[in-house]
Parts: structure tokens; sequence; C-alpha cells
């Protein structure tokens, strides 16, 4: 869509207010909004100035001046505010030297995307990510000096079977039988389909949706892959939607990879494919019907995987969710069918357009242009430098002995330790100047002071059940 054609959408739909939008650092969306006259064909050039010090992760105080420039192909109507809306999402811009900002997570995809055409290896990498949520009636939480806490509630809530509800009328999922029984078991069938039919109003094609494994109204709705860059927009607009949906109906929907104790975490178990005009490349004739680029693909991500998870795991809870022997993808292996290992090829499709490599380890707590991104510059990688990905995982890593279980390596144990791994393997993420050195400096420097350290300095209120009567 052009800024002329935008205008006109303006028009047809009457929209009295333009709302930009951009990802901060960490991974949240930001907006403001202006009224619909100071939009007009120069502002898709000129953009619209902010305050780029008070976003997390970016500016100092004395270089806070930005400029967030409309890109006019992300054209939406708001599908929640009460006046017509228009929102545009936009690339940060320097406003002295008109460069794009080193540290805006959506320019970093773009040159991924453009890094990925020079190599000559394929035209387009398509990303498809399986983002799964849980749906709350309550959340309460505190965390201050003295005292810390955290309660959950939901109608589908297995702790409730006890509860009065006037009436409690039961068929509550049991821990870990979510996965996928019909109502009244299922409390959400209703909110998820308004939540896929909005995103559909949107443009954004949905394959399916149904209950998760977890009790307690665990969700999984998912999209058709799309390109990096329109992938990373969507699944921005599939956070907003989802919470917004849940929010009117007086529900509260998070991402947060493990807010339950005793059942399953959230994932987002991410397809990828690259293709060169209309060849796919991952389709071939070695282990599962993929290509030899496949495989070297999934090498290159089992080798940077403790530093991708940096981007792909990036908080301190996505470890909780992350523990060997708990069926998490931590077993840094590929196969076709064993859903433990780190990266599976999915198997419902003979079709050489089906053929795509399933990377299990990253959860939705991520900003999807970076961990998108980052996947990427690994797949590159493994391509070029032909990184052998060993022997597949096909038996049953629970029945391994120790000896053959010792040498399958997993993922990081913690946000601090995938930090770490990102500080000594990073210099396949700079090629192209796809991240900057600055960038992940940011990043690794952001997420110790704001994140790995006020949790190690907090008393778990956990460590006052074991710990208070020594």
């Amino acid at each position: 869509m052009t800024p002329k054609q935008v205008l006109d959408m303006v028009k047809k739909n009457k929209v009295k207010v333009v709302d930009i939008r951009f990802m901060d650092f960490p991974g949240v969306w930001q907006h403001f909004t202006v009224p619909i006259s100071e939009l007009d064909e120069s502002s898709f050039e000129d953009g619209f100035g902010f305050d780029g010090s008070s976003i997390r992760g970016w500016q100092p105080i004395h270089a806070s001046d930005m400029l967030v420039v409309p890109d006019s192909t992300t054209a939406q109507m708001d599908p929640f505010f009460k006046e017509p809306t228009l929102v545009l999402i936009g690339n940060i811009i320097e406003p002295i030297t008109r460069e794009s900002y080193s540290r805006d997570p959506r320019y970093i995809t773009q040159k991924a995307e453009s890094y990925l055409k020079s190599t000559g290896i394929g035209d387009t990498a398509y990303f498809g990510p399986e983002a799964e949520f849980f749906i709350f009636d309550n959340i309460q939480f505190e965390s201050s000096s003295n005292k810390a806490f955290y309660e959950i509630d939901s109608i589908e809530g297995v702790w409730n079977t006890g509860r009065y509800e006037e009436p409690n009328l039961g068929y509550k999922p049991r821990h870990k039988e979510g996965y996928f029984p019909v109502p009244p078991m299922d409390k959400f069938q209703d909110l998820r389909t308004e939540m896929v039919l909005v995103l559909e109003s949107l443009g954004i094609d949905i394959e399916c949706q149904h209950h998760e494994v977890a009790t307690a109204g665990q969700g999984e709705i998912d999209m058709r892959f799309k390109p990096l860059l329109q992938m990373a927009d969507q699944l921005m607009w599939f956070k907003y939607v989802l919470k917004n949906v849940a929010y009117r109906h007086n529900r509260t929907v998070t991402f947060m990879p493990k807010p339950l104790f005793e059942d399953n975490g959230t994932g987002m178990h991410t397809h990828i494919s690259i293709w060169n005009g209309d060849k796919p490349l991952f389709a071939g004739d070695q282990y599962a019907g993929v290509s030899q680029e496949a495989l070297y693909a999934i090498g290159g991500i089992l080798k940077h995987c403790k530093a991708l998870c940096a981007f792909t795991n990036p908080t301190t809870n996505s470890y909780k969710r992350l523990v060997p022997g708990f069926e998490a993808p931590v077993n840094l292996a590929y196969s076709s069918r064993n859903r433990s290992a780190a990266i599976r090829i999915p198997m419902y499709s003979a079709s050489p357009k089906a053929k795509r490599i399933e990377f299990r380890t990253p959860d939705p707590s991520c900003n999807g242009y970076l961990a998108f991104s980052a996947m990427l510059m690994a797949v590159i990688d493994g391509i070029q430098n032909k990184i052998d990905p060993g022997e597949p995982l096909d038996k049953n890593i629970y029945d391994l002995p120790p000896e053959e279980l010792a040498e399958v390596e997993s993922a990081p144990g913690s946000l601090d330790e995938s930090l770490n791994a990102l500080k000594e393997d990073h210099e396949f993420l700079l090629k192209g100047d796809v991240f900057t050195q600055d960038a992940i400096d940011m990043w690794i420097e952001y997420k110790t002071e704001n994140e790995v350290n006020p949790v190690k300095l907090r008393p778990h209120p956990h460590e006052f059940f074991l710990y208070f009567d020594i």
C-alpha cells in the first residue's frame, strides 16, 4: 500500500486519528496518537518526533530526540478503539543523520531479510510461530522489600474443583490433560474463535486454534507461515488482539512462559523454511525428506542454540520451562518425531512445499523481530559453513542410558547462562551488519541489570518454606 492509498483508506473509513506504533528493545509495542489532520504524504518521509530516552534500552537523555517514520504497507484499522483509528507501524530514524536506528528491532529484521538475499542462498525466509498462551480470570502479584506473592485464578483451574461456585459444575482439566477435550471441559472455545475472527479481519491467516495441555485456560492459535518481517509484525498484532479480546470479556491473557507450577509451560515452536523463487530449499532426499541445506541449517541452530536462547527465551521465567527431564525441548539434537529434541522435522505432509524445520525451544515472551532474525542468521551460518548436525535423536530421551545421555547437550539452564553464551558466540549475528555490536552489548547489559540481577537479589517465597526454621 502506497502513502496515497493509505490516505484513500483514511477517507473510506472516515478515520479520525492515527496510532503510530513501534517496538521497544525488550519487546513491548509502544504507541502515540495524532489527529488525522497531521497525516499527509510527507509524513511517510518526515516522520514524527518522540523522546527516545524514555524507551527501554534506547537513547541517553542528552541525545533523546528520535523520529518514527510510518511504513505505509502496514496500514490497518484498529479493531478495538471507539473512534475510527488507523494504525501504522513505523521505523525508527536518527533525526540528524537520517539513518535507521541500530537498536530498532524492526530495522534488524529488515537487515536480516536483505542479508539472506545477498548470500544467494535464497530470497525469502518463512516463519510460522505457534504461540501458546494462558487465559486467566484473575491475576494478583506484588514484589517489595518485605513481601512477594502471586495468585492466579481460572474457572478452569483444577485447584477449583472444591470451590463454592453456586453451583460448581466441575469440568476443570486436570494437570497435563487439557489437550484437547471438547466443551464443557474446554471453557474458552468461543473466546479463542473470537480472537481468530479479529485476527482474520486484519488479514492474518490462521490455520487452527485449540486448547493446550495445561489446566487453567492454556491455548494455542497458529498463524500461517509468512515472510520474516511480515510475521514479526503479525506477532505484535497477535499479542495485541489476544490481550484485548480477553480484556473486553473481563479476562486476561499472558504469554509468560511458566506461570503455573506442576503443569506445562508456554512455548512458541517456530517453523522455518527458505525459498528461492518458487523453489523450497529445505525439501530433498536426506533424513526425513529434507535437503542437505536443511540439515546444515539445523546444524547452525544447534551450534548457536545457547546464544540464540538469549533472544528466543529472553526472560528469567523462560528457564522455569526449559528444565531437563520434564518434556521440555532442551536437548540440542534433531528428530523427525521426538518432541523433546530442540529441532523437529514435521512429518504431517510429504509435499516438498511443506518441508521445514521446527525449532521448539523458543517461547512467546521473546521480541519476535530479534528472535526470528537471530534464528535466520544461525540458519544462514549453518548453510554457509556446512555445519554437520550429527545423527538424529530418534530414541526416547528418557530411556537413554547415562553414557548416551551425557553426549546430548542441553539448552541453557538460566537467562544468565544464555547471555554469557551470547557474549562468547555472536560473530554469526554480526554478518551483514544485521546485529551491531552496540545492539548486542545493550541487550546483554539491559537484561543483566534489569532482570537477571533483580531476580538474583530477591528472596524467593519458596525459600521461606524451605529454610525459615533453620
